[in-house]
């Protein structure tokens, strides 16, 4: 029965995970602890927090399990140098002595890292390292319900590898074939994502929140992807891809792409964070979108030709495109398609434990067809009447204890259906990128104005940005062309066309906020510009509250479904703590919060219209 501590650390998205005999039994992201949103740091509190969560001491522990082996990027960055020279110096000069001071001892960092976290015997640590990708891989098979599966990772780069495909059985993982360093699709992407204004390693689901904003029938986007083809990527058959670096920087500069080389090619000039966003901006979006799907769609094909498998399981950040995902769903290679919720480089905390579980202490795996091990992705930390107390004392907050959660759950409802905006605080935090329904900030998705003052009044964050439907697992069937669940919002799929409206027959020639807030369906604030939805299936088995929530909801306006957005404003992680949740409500202009069963409203509590006193900027992401 080993009990395991996964980390993940030193790039970005540092994070932990434990599991005792293969049961994940805490996981979180120490961004959420230290409010420093994708923090590389070593995850002293997230490691704090798992160790605490499974009552254990770091002496306690069978082994501690890194998610990358640092010598084999290493040994990349040192080839790739040689193999450019005498280009990328500066970048050459700047990095290399990061490595020989800190990376490549990195058992010391880990080592002394842990000595923060608690005195242990040096003698006893039992400390592995796995391969960036098999961590991806196990992170998303081991905890999937699936016996035998075809595996696919695709991400910007592990050691060497960019994208892998394996093949899962039982508790053995077998790499079959993968993409290497330079040519990547993560790369790719990211390369887009930079050029177009957005921050790379962050802001690649802007990029994909911006692409239904092109317009598919111009021929400048059809140029672009014929572009794109013919000058930046070569496709295969089998999805792997091949990318010209004459018009790359990453591999040995400081910026992604060679943008007088773009320009020219695209005739369109990089555009900077805050500037306008422009038709042509949206249509090159649209463009690598389209490109990115056909190459995750082939690569799909392939991974099923290789392993025979009926079941596929994804991970790496590139999973964490929802649109690519729910066009391979569509492509009905696969029964089903699992996708660990933690798809980026946190996840690999999951994944770097599981692995040393099951493939390194040899241990067999039990599966459950019904259910998969992730519980929810509820694997953080809950707080307590104590710490809420601390709070509304700290505060001097005005708030009402509600003690029967169907009342409490029926005056939310109420509220919702008038209108209010409100903060939802329950239970134990995410883990990873999505907020599920304990850190939520929730309203009427048929409210016409609801995406316009959540983005601009709440979020503080581009006008453009989509937000997600939670719904009843047995009504989204109702609501969109979805015949599978969807309990971590990583798929996205149509609305319902008996709900969609009649749009202009030059939508796609408008004004990008015209296009906007022109009326799309019935569930207007969380209709994208395409109609599709990124939807989450919310199930009573993993989270009562929230199903219950839906349920009064439903009663009230005739429709079991929420929008739902993450807990923060732009640029801010996830709340973690009462604390962090009552401070961004009075950040904002929320109506109402609701931490366990506590109500608070906005207008009842100090200082509430004194702007000054709570308000809070964050680094723009």
């Amino acid at each position: 029965m080993p009990n395991i501590l996964g980390i993940a650390a030193f790039y970005h998205d540092s994070a932990a995970a434990i599991t005792i005999d293969g049961v994940i039994i805490a996981a979180a992201q120490e961004e959420r602890f230290t409010r420093i949103k994708h923090t590389p740091d070593f995850p002293v509190h997230a490691i704090t927090y798992c160790l605490e969560e499974a009552g254990l001491t770091i002496d306690q522990l069978d082994a501690v399990v890194f998610y990358d082996k640092p010598l084999l990027t290493f040994e990349r960055l040192l080839q790739t140098y040689y193999a450019f020279a005498p280009k990328g110096i500066v970048s050459f000069l700047k990095s290399i002595p990061v490595w020989l001071e800190q990376k490549l001892f990195l058992k010391k960092q880990i080592r002394d890292g842990l000595k923060e976290v608690m005195k242990y015997d040096k003698k006893k640590l039992k400390l592995l390292f796995t391969e960036h990708h098999l961590s991806h891989a196990a992170s998303t098979f081991y905890a999937s319900p699936f016996e035998h599966a075809a595996i696919l990772t695709v991400d910007g780069v592990g050691e060497w590898a960019t994208a892998t495909i394996s093949e899962g059985k039982g508790n053995i993982i077998t790499v079959k074939k993968e993409l290497t360093f330079p040519h990547s699709v993560g790369l790719l992407y990211s390369a887009f994502t930079y050029y177009l204004g957005f921050t790379v390693n962050s802001g690649e689901y802007k990029l994909m929140g911006l692409a239904p904003y092109g317009n598919p029938n111009s021929e400048q986007t059809k140029k672009y992807v014929q572009q794109i083809k013919e000058h930046l990527v070569s496709i295969k058959e089998d999805g792997s891809i091949w990318l010209d670096q004459s018009y790359f920087n990453y591999a040995t500069g400081l910026t992604m792409t060679k943008d007088s080389k773009w320009e020219q090619l695209f005739g369109l000039k990089r555009r900077s964070q805050e500037a306008e966003l422009l038709q042509e901006h949206c249509n090159l979006a649209y463009a690598i979108q389209q490109v990115t799907e056909e190459v995750v769609v082939k690569m799909a094909a392939f991974a099923k030709a290789e392993t025979a498998a009926s079941h596929l399981c994804l991970a790496g950040g590139v999973a964490l495109n929802c649109v690519a995902n729910g066009k391979l769903l569509k492509e009905n290679f696969f029964k089903d398609i699992y996708i660990q919720p933690a798809s980026g480089d946190a996840g690999g905390a999951v994944g770097a434990a599981l692995a040393a579980h099951y493939m390194y202490f040899e241990n067999t795996r039990e599966v459950d067809p019904q259910k998969d091990s992730m519980q929810g992705s509820y694997l953080g930390p809950y707080y307590s009447d104590k710490e809420i107390t601390q709070v509304n004392k700290r505060y001097k907050t005005v708030s009402h204890k509600e003690d029967d959660f169907d009342t409490l759950t029926k005056t939310i409802a109420s509220e919702i259906a008038d209108g209010a905006i409100i903060g939802w605080f329950q239970g134990r935090m995410e883990f990873g990128p999505r907020a599920l329904g304990n850190r939520s900030i929730i309203g009427d998705p048929s409210n016409i104005e609801m995406q316009k003052k959540l983005n601009l009044k709440i979020k503080k964050r581009e006008s453009f940005r989509p937000f997600a439907p939670s719904v009843l697992d047995t009504d989204a069937a109702n609501f969109f062309d979805l015949e599978t669940a969807s309990p971590y919002m990583t798929l996205v799929a149509d609305v319902k066309k008996s709900a969609q409206k009649e749009i202009p027959s030059n939508y796609h020639e408008l004004p990008l906020l015209e296009k906007l807030y022109c009326t799309r369906s019935d569930l207007q604030a969380i209709t994208h510009l395409d109609f599709s939805a990124r939807i989450q299936t919310v199930h009573k088995e993993t989270n009562p509250k929230y199903w219950q929530l839906l349920q009064d909801v439903k009663e009230k306006t005739g429709k079991g479904i929420l929008i739902n957005t993450s807990f923060n404003v732009r640029g801010e992680p996830i709340v973690c703590n009462p604390d962090d949740a009552y401070r961004c409500f009075m950040n904002t202009e929320m109506d109402i919060l609701v931490i366990e069963n506590y109500i608070y409203y906005k207008k009842e509590q100090p200082d509430w219209d004194n702007k000054e006193i709570w308000t809070k900027t964050f680094k723009k992401d």
